[in-house]
């Protein structure tokens, strides 16, 4: 963080870290600009309007109303409150002995069904889909060839290829089509609501058990996060108790 003054605003002056603040306070998506040095020039031109605003309203008194005064006092309790919040959560952790247990007792949720690697031919009619299966079949074309000259689907620039997916991902003849096909084998024409398709599959995958270290962060994220939640509830009954009056 830099004490390099940038500018002064009615002889309060605007540092590097206050620019770094006013970021830090940003969402997600804009902080990632934060070493761009024309998004921080932005940055520091709505600081010195902001500052320049809050000069007005100190000039108009705005601060001596009511109004101010209640905003304050409720900002007030609103930061109280997120930092005593921070402070009663400091320190949960997980152990990787708690994330290997519940890895251990619920294998069910990381159990990933069987899948198949595919590529497609989407046209309209069902002539052309046979046409198109006569070429591939008699070598004149290959499927991936096909597929970038005919196919009526994005996919087909990338020769068909519509990657690995999973029961339930596509819609039910196709699915059903798809992983009934040999690996290597053109089937079709296959009828959907959306046309013919030629199917080629790639590859075909076997249900399996996700490893523990594949899901391990998700995991112990899970559980750091119900820490989290037993820990705040508990404290706000032990607070509602304490402080609230019947």
């Amino acid at each position: 963080m830099s004490q390099e003054i940038l500018a002064v605003v009615a002889g309060e002056q605007i540092t590097g870290t206050d620019v770094d603040h006013f970021i830090e306070n940003m969402p997600q998506e804009q902080r990632v600009y934060a070493s761009n040095p024309h998004f921080r020039n932005h940055c520091l031109d709505q600081l010195v309007t902001i500052r320049a605003y809050a000069k007005l309203g100190e000039e108009l008194k705005l601060d001596e109303t009511d109004e101010f005064k209640r905003i304050i006092e409720n900002a007030k309790k609103e930061l109280l409150a997120q930092m005593a919040m921070a402070e009663t959560l400091k320190g949960i952790a997980v152990t990787e002995e708690e994330v290997a247990a519940f890895y251990e007792e619920n294998p069910h949720l990381f159990k990933k069904g069987e899948t198949v690697s595919a590529k497609h031919i989407l046209v309209k009619e069902e002539d052309e889909c046979k046409e198109i299966l006569s070429t591939i079949e008699n070598g004149e074309k290959s499927f991936e060839d096909a597929a970038k000259e005919k196919s009526t689907c994005p996919s087909g620039g990338r020769g068909g290829d519509l990657g690995e997916f999973g029961r339930g991902q596509m819609v039910k003849e196709f699915e059903d089509a798809a992983f009934d096909a040999e690996i290597g084998a053109v089937v079709g024409p296959v009828k959907t609501q959306f046309g013919y398709h030629l199917i080629k599959v790639e590859k075909k995958n076997e249900a399996s058990v996700m490893e523990l270290a594949q899901v391990s962060e998700q995991i112990r994220s899970n559980l750091i996060q119900q820490k989290q939640n037993q820990v705040y509830m508990e404290k706000a009954e032990e607070l509602k108790a304490k402080y609230v009056e019947k």
